[in-house]
């Protein structure tokens, strides 16, 4: 067998999306590219570090870590690194570790970026965004092709005139952070005007200041329609090589779209937010991943995706950042005395997050904890509280956060606890079991918690007077049927003539799954996998969870759809619906959606004799 190793383009081009360059910039690329050697444990680039280019794996593998060493993800060969630094500012944002001795070749930065202007191939691959780890939906997470031009183009762009000086243009870009202008004559599109002009057309021919921007714009440019998708506007400025285009609509500029903001879509997918919050060091910079959350739904719901992989990849965001919250703490803190659990309750909990979300969280610490340990404790969880509202996840109005010393204690006092709350079922009780039966594990000693549930609902489920209370608490919400099937609205205050999609919609079948849960003694905490669990458990009828999953399903995909229309047209998003908005045909779903919700509540009372 020869040792022979191939030449480093023809490896490189044994993997997608090289495998496919024309023989023109495979010649052209071939002499640029290098081939880098490392040993076992030797770092290729740190988290920050000027990026040399885009690294793919030959042979070996290598660990991609935070700052902190932390084990974000493996590489092997075929893998890719470096792309995303290399399209924001040119720095590594992890740190890249050789688990084993291993070889890449190296594409540097600049024959990178000029492979994304020449190659619409290598422009579309890099630009997409790529499916998360989660779920199953495969090409429906890819932004591009999911959004239009319209919501990833600049709204509103700076404008100038023919007769503006490149001087006052400079400034305007400069003033304005921007690297292209609007060449105005009237009402008429006349050029656009960009960095680049100023530096190949006035510049490098030593022109001065007082020029007139008609000496030098792109004249009459070509324009994009705001519905088109942002994929046809990558491959358009592609195909024209250019990096900006003025988006028109019946001969009126409406905004302006570049390849910076389609490639600042490629960061707008749940795994590379994870994975920035992983190497984040502060609230306020997780906060800013957090910024792109509301775009991330929208992209979702456009694409198609059903509503619990969206909540799911929502969720999952937050787990990551309740994590490296807890990681941070103990940075100042130290490590903790004794082990504890961070459990995440509520929507956290069932993994069912939207675009609206407050905190509900416990610390469940280990029975040898000592009273003088309790400062840690609580320092830890304002550390976290204090970091998730920054983020965007409002304190919980009810004060069920792990800062409130009631939900921060030893395992034995939770014990107690569901022990008091299920032998003396009152309101309270009812209310905090609810809450509490939704607790998962997002950080530390999960043992604290696996034996725990386990018990506490063998315990819940023997005890018919607890279980005939749960019941008659879960039929407190109703869902917002009238007389003669019509809706029930709101009729007064700020969200008058709507209905509320989750405490009316979602939360009624959330409390049905809790139910079932219970009966069933099913250990999962989402309401989907507890009605389907329920089904196989014969707790319910399988036409009964048939139709209670459709409506649920319905019923979550409509207030997604709210929240993103909200969120597209610069609003908050919220679970305040006018029906009103609706056509005729979605109005009727919704109704039957919210019957079978009806009666399922009406044969879960009437079996198990839920108390007036």
């Amino acid at each position: 067998m020869s040792d022979v190793k191939p030449d480093p383009i023809d490896s490189l081009t044994r993997h997608a999306p090289f495998s496919g360059l024309p023989h023109v910039l495979r010649s052209a690329l071939a002499p640029k590219l290098a081939r880098v050697v490392l040993e076992q444990g030797v770092v290729l680039f740190e988290k920050g570090a000027p990026l040399a280019g885009l690294y793919v794996v030959e042979t070996g593998g290598l660990d991609i870590e935070t700052g902190h060493a932390d084990l974000v993800s493996h590489r092997g060969p075929g893998d890719i690194m470096g792309e995303r630094g290399l399209l924001r500012d040119g720095n590594a944002l992890l740190t890249a570790r050789a688990a084993e001795p291993s070889e890449l070749v190296v594409v540097p930065r600049e024959a990178f970026l000029d492979l994304m202007e020449q190659s619409d191939e290598i422009a579309r691959w890099f630009a997409r965004a790529r499916p998360t780890a989660q779920g199953d939906d495969g090409p429906y997470a890819t932004g591009l092709t999911a959004l239009q031009v319209s919501d990833l183009m600049t709204a509103t762009p700076i404008t100038c005139t023919p007769d503006a000086t490149v001087k006052d243009v400079a400034r305007l870009m400069r003033d304005n952070v921007i690297s292209s202008v609007v060449v105005m004559e009237g009402a008429r599109l006349a050029g656009i005007i960009t960095v680049r002009d100023l530096a190949n057309k006035v510049l490098a021919e030593g022109l001065g200041g007082d020029i007139r921007v008609a000496q030098v714009m792109t004249p009459d440019p070509v324009t994009i329609e705001p519905g088109r998708l942002g994929l046809d506007a990558l491959m358009l400025l592609s195909e024209l090589k250019v990096n900006h285009l003025p988006v028109a609509q019946g001969g009126r500029v409406l905004g302006m779209i570049g390849k910076t903001d389609l490639f600042r879509q490629q960061a707008a997918t749940a795994s590379h937010m994870v994975a920035d919050i992983a190497s984040a060091d502060t609230a306020e910079d997780m906060a800013h991943v957090m910024e792109r959350v509301p775009m991330l739904l929208v992209q979702l719901v456009q694409a198609g995706v059903r509503p619990q992989s969206i909540t799911r990849r929502i969720t999952d965001i937050t787990d990551a950042i309740t994590r490296r919250l807890l990681r941070l703490a103990e940075q100042p803190l130290g490590p903790a005395p004794v082990p504890y659990l961070w459990a995440a309750c509520g929507s956290q909990g069932r993994r069912e997050q939207t675009g609206v979300s407050d905190q509900d969280n416990c610390l469940i610490i280990d029975d040898s904890v000592l009273p003088e340990h309790d400062a840690y404790f609580a320092a830890l969880a304002k550390y976290v509280s204090d970091g998730l509202n920054t983020c965007g996840f409002f304190y919980c109005p009810g004060d069920m956060m792990a800062t409130n010393p009631r939900w921060r204690q030893p395992r034995r006092v939770w014990r107690s606890y569901f022990a008091r709350w299920i032998a003396q079922p009152d309101t309270e009780a009812q209310m905090l079991a609810s809450v509490m039966f939704d607790l998962r594990a997002i950080a530390g000693e999960n043992a604290l918690f696996d034996d725990l549930q386990a018990e506490v609902l063998a315990s819940a489920r023997k005890n018919s007077i607890f279980v005939a209370h749960m019941v008659s608490n879960s039929l407190k919400h109703t869902v917002p049927l009238g007389l003669l099937r019509g809706f029930a609205l709101i009729r007064s205050g700020e969200h008058k003539n709507t209905i509320d999609l989750k405490h009316s919609g979602v939360v009624p079948v959330v409390d049905l799954g809790r139910i079932y849960a219970l009966l069933g003694s099913l250990e999962v905490a989402g309401t989907r996998e507890r009605i389907t669990g329920a089904r196989a458990g014969a707790v319910i009828s399988e036409s009964g969870a048939r139709d209670l999953l459709d409506a649920y399903d319905l019923i979550a995909e409509t207030r997604l759809r709210h929240q993103a229309a909200r969120i597209r047209a610069g609003r908050s998003p919220d679970n305040f619906m006018a029906p009103a908005d609706l056509s005729d045909l979605e109005r009727n779903h919704l109704r039957d959606a919210f019957m079978v919700v009806k009666t399922m509540q009406s044969a879960i009372a009437q079996s198990r004799g839920a108390p007036g």
